[in-house]
């Protein structure tokens, strides 16, 4: 489990997941997991787990500093580089001309057709993960209180850092009553630290305002896409640097796009400054993903050594898989909404417990390729 790994797997494996990275950071993370827990056995269930709960724990896109931490486990730091920005990079580019496309003709072009089939295809991909996570994560009837509390508030619209570290002291407090006897149960304590990065074309007054804007960003933003859309309709729309339809275009682009949400950044900066404003906004959102990752990842596995930290961790991992799950059932909801797309879920979700090491590139392309199959049956019979 613990080998190392060659950087051309990685290369590879990341820039993979970058193209078919389709339904955002749930699907992102349940992709992953069948590739290096199921499929490559790179590491084990708990271990995934343990980082998937520290990503939840610090600001960013939370798939991308999932693939970060995978990098750094199996390849140290060039890693670390290589998994982050073959992630990054392919959704980059893919919006990057869906950018230059808006800016010349004004309007996106129409990808629904080629989205309805693959929706319903990713919450299959997302349950398939989420079950094997969850028997793992369930450690006690407690954590299983946990899980349920945590599934129930973040569907009630709780955000999920309140319910992540709220489900982590709780353990902590209950580990320290059932061992108050024992004395010295918080020792090992080490604070999760925040870094604050310290200044021709690339140095005018819009790039240098559009690069603190995301570095600020993608330094303290916790939560999903959404909330990211909030904040850029603050730091850019209020200020007049962006029109909200341009906004809501964005939203549009990284919703469709494959790989992460925050690739929507891209799109703006190229609206706001042509490519000079793509680069630095880019590298500015996705900066801090990798300091965060780079410090806390070596702290994992020490924090595992101390009993009141590691009934911590195991409280933040059972809140991170239900907050997955209410995810899934919330797009589940959305997408999966007429006999079509139940269709397209459960040949999904069988094909995927059926046959465990099927690659998700399949059921992506599979999905798609049903929904474009059945919208024309529809169409022809009505």
């Amino acid at each position: 489990m613990e080998n190392k790994v060659s950087i051309k797997e990685i290369i590879l494996l990341f820039l993979k997941l970058g193209i078919i990275g389709f339904g955002g950071p749930a699907a992102h993370i349940a992709m992953m997991q069948n590739e290096v827990v199921v499929k490559r056995k790179w590491m084990s269930e708990q271990h995934f787990l343990d980082l998937l709960g520290a990503t939840n724990l610090i600001p960013g896109p939370n798939s991308t500093e999932m693939a970060i931490h995978i990098g750094y486990e199996k390849a140290g730091w060039k890693g670390l580089l290589a998994a982050g920005l073959c992630f990054i990079v392919p959704a980059v580019l893919i919006t990057g001309v869906f950018a230059f496309l808006y800016h010349q003709y004004g309007q996106l072009p129409q990808v629904q057709p080629f989205i309805y089939g693959i929706k319903p295809a990713i919450i299959a991909v997302i349950i398939g993960a989420v079950y094997p996570l969850a028997k793992k994560s369930i450690k006690s009837a407690f954590l299983a209180l946990v899980g349920m509390a945590v599934l129930l508030s973040s569907l009630s619209g709780i955000s999920e850092i309140y319910l992540m570290f709220g489900a982590g002291l709780l353990a902590i407090v209950v580990f320290s009553f059932q061992n108050r006897n024992n004395g010295n149960t918080m020792q090992g304590f080490v604070p999760l630290l925040f870094f604050k990065v310290s200044q021709s074309e690339f140095l005018s007054e819009t790039n240098v305002k559009l690069f603190w804007i995301f570095l600020k960003i993608g330094s303290i933003l916790y939560g999903s896409g959404y909330v990211l859309f909030a904040f850029l309709d603050t730091e850019l729309v209020a200020k007049g640097l962006l029109t909200r339809q341009q906004l809501m275009d964005s939203i549009a682009v990284g919703q469709f796009t494959p790989g992460p949400v925050f690739s929507s950044v891209t799109f703006i900066g190229y609206q706001i400054n042509g490519l000079s404003g793509v680069i630095l906004s880019t590298i500015a959102i996705f900066l801090p993903s990798f300091i965060f990752v780079a410090f806390i990842n070596p702290l994992m596995k020490r924090i595992r050594r101390y009993k009141s930290l590691s009934a911590f961790l195991d409280a933040v991992n059972v809140a991170s898989v239900a907050i997955i799950a209410a995810v899934c059932f919330t797009m589940g909801k959305e997408t999966v909404t007429d006999w079509r797309t139940i269709t397209i879920a459960l040949i999904s979700a069988f094909v995927i417990f059926k046959y465990k090491k099927i690659n998700s590139a399949f059921i992506v392309l599979g999905g798609a390729l049903l929904g474009y199959i059945l919208n024309i049956i529809y169409k022809n019979y009505n």
